[in-house]
C-alpha cells in the first residue's frame, strides 16, 4: 500500500498445519488392567453363551424323549386297537348265534371306539411335540422334520455317588466359572479405581509447520518450517479426589456382591444336582413298579381274551381288565421316560453329554 509521505507496507497471509498426541507411560497399572478387565468380560460373555447353551440342550432333551414316548405309546396303543377289534369280531359271531346280549356286543363296539379314540389321541400328541421341538431348533414350518429313533431306550440304574457328581458340577458348570470371574473382574475393578487418584506420566509431541504466501515455493516452506516439540506431562489428580474414592468403595462392595453372587450359584447348584438325584431314584422305584404292575395287567389280560374265545367271559370284568392295562401301560412309559430323562441330566451335571444312543 502506497502512502502519501512514501511509507510502503507490505501484508502476507500464512498456514498453519499441525497435530498432536499424547502417550500415557504410567498409571499405577490402570492400563494393564483395563486390558485385563477386558479379557475378563470377554470369558464372561461366552461363558453365558455356554450356559444358555445347555439349558437349551436339556430343552431338547426332553421334547425328544416326549415325542419318542409317545412314539411308544402309539405302537402299545396300537396293539390294544388290533386286540379289541379281534375282540369285536368274535362278538359279532357270538351276537350272531345269539350266545351273547346285544348289550355285551354294544360294550365291544364301545371298547373299539374307545382304543380308537385314544390312538387318534396319541397321533394328535406326536404331531404336536414334533412342532414344540422344531420350534426349540428353530426350524421353519415347511422344514422336513424326521425324528431319528434310538435302537433302543435303556432305563440304566448305575449312579455316580450325589458327592462327587456336586464336585464335578462345582469344577465345571459354566454358571460356577461365570462367577468366579466376575470376582477377578471386581478385584481388578479395584485396583484401576486405586490408580486412578495416582499421578500419570504421559509423553506429549505435536508436530507443526506453516506457509506463508508470497515466500516462496509451497513444499519447501512447509519442509522448512518444520517443527517437531516432544516433551512429558504429569498429571495429579486433587479436585476429583472425592470422586475416585467413591469410586473406590463402590468397587468394594461390587467385590463382596460377586462373592455372595457365586456362594449362592454355588449352592444353588448343590441343590439342583441334589433335586436331580433325588428325582433320579425315585424314577428308577417307578419304573420298577410299573414295569412289575404293567407285566400283571397284561398276563390277566390275556387270560381274559382267552376266556372270550371260549365264549366264557365276564364282559363288565373284561373292561375292567382292559382299562387297568392300558393305564399300567401309561404308568410304565411314564415312568421309563422320566427315568432315563432325570439320569441323562444327572449325567449331565457330572459333565457328561447327553447320549441316547
Amino acid at each position: 500500500m502506497n502512502g502519501g509521505n512514501g511509507l510502503q507496507l507490505n501484508s502476507a497471509q500464512s498456514q498453519s498445519i499441525g497435530a498432536n498426541s499424547s502417550m500415557t507411560l504410567y498409571h499405577a497399572g490402570y492400563i494393564k488392567n483395563n486390558e485385563v478387565s477386558k479379557n475378563l468380560l470377554v470369558q464372561m460373555a461366552d461363558l453365558s453363551v455356554q450356559e444358555a447353551q445347555n439349558n437349551i440342550t436339556l430343552n431338547i432333551t426332553q421334547a425328544f424323549l416326549n415325542i419318542l414316548m409317545t412314539q411308544e405309546n402309539i405302537v402299545s396303543l396300537e396293539g390294544v386297537l388290533k386286540t379289541t377289534q379281534t375282540q369285536l369280531k368274535q362278538g359279532d359271531q357270538f351276537y350272531k348265534a345269539g350266545n351273547i346280549s346285544k348289550l355285551n356286543y354294544l360294550q365291544i363296539q364301545a371298547q373299539v371306539a374307545q382304543d380308537e379314540y385314544n390312538l387318534t389321541s396319541a397321533q394328535n400328541t406326536l404331531r404336536t411335540g414334533i412342532v414344540n421341538l422344531k420350534q426349540i431348533l428353530q426350524l421353519p414350518s415347511n422344514y422336513d422334520f424326521q425324528i431319528a429313533k434310538p435302537d433302543s431306550i435303556i432305563v440304566d440304574d448305575q449312579l455316580k455317588s450325589l458327592q462327587e457328581v456336586q464336585n464335578l458340577a462345582q469344577n465345571q458348570r459354566p454358571e460356577v466359572k461365570y462367577g468366579e470371574l466376575n470376582v477377578e473382574n471386581s478385584n481388578t475393578s479395584l485396583k484401576m479405581a486405586k490408580a486412578s487418584i495416582q499421578p500419570t506420566l504421559n509423553l506429549t509431541g505435536n508436530i507443526s509447520t506453516n506457509y506463508s504466501y508470497g515466500n516462496g515455493n509451497y513444499f519447501n516452506q512447509l519442509g522448512n518450517n518444520f517443527y517437531m516439540p516432544i516433551g512429558l506431562s504429569l498429571g495429579i489428580p486433587i479436585y476429583n479426589n472425592r470422586i475416585y474414592k467413591t469410586q473406590i468403595e463402590k468397587s468394594k462392595i461390587a467385590i463382596e456382591q460377586a462373592n455372595l453372587d457365586l456362594l449362592n450359584t454355588k449352592t444353588v447348584l448343590n441343590q439342583q444336582v441334589e433335586q436331580s438325584y433325588i428325582s433320579l431314584q425315585n424314577a428308577l422305584s417307578q419304573f420298577d413298579s410299573a414295569s412289575k404292575q404293567m407285566n400283571l395287567y397284561q398276563q390277566s389280560y390275556d387270560i381274559m381274551n382267552a376266556q372270550m374265545k371260549i365264549g366264557s367271559i365276564d364282559y363288565v370284568q373284561l373292561q375292567q381288565q382292559r382299562l387297568l392295562y392300558i393305564q399300567s401301560i401309561q404308568n410304565y412309559l411314564q415312568a421309563k421316560y422320566t427315568a432315563v430323562l432325570n439320569k441323562q441330566i444327572y449325567e449331565f451335571y457330572a459333565g457328561n453329554p447327553i447320549n441316547l444312543k
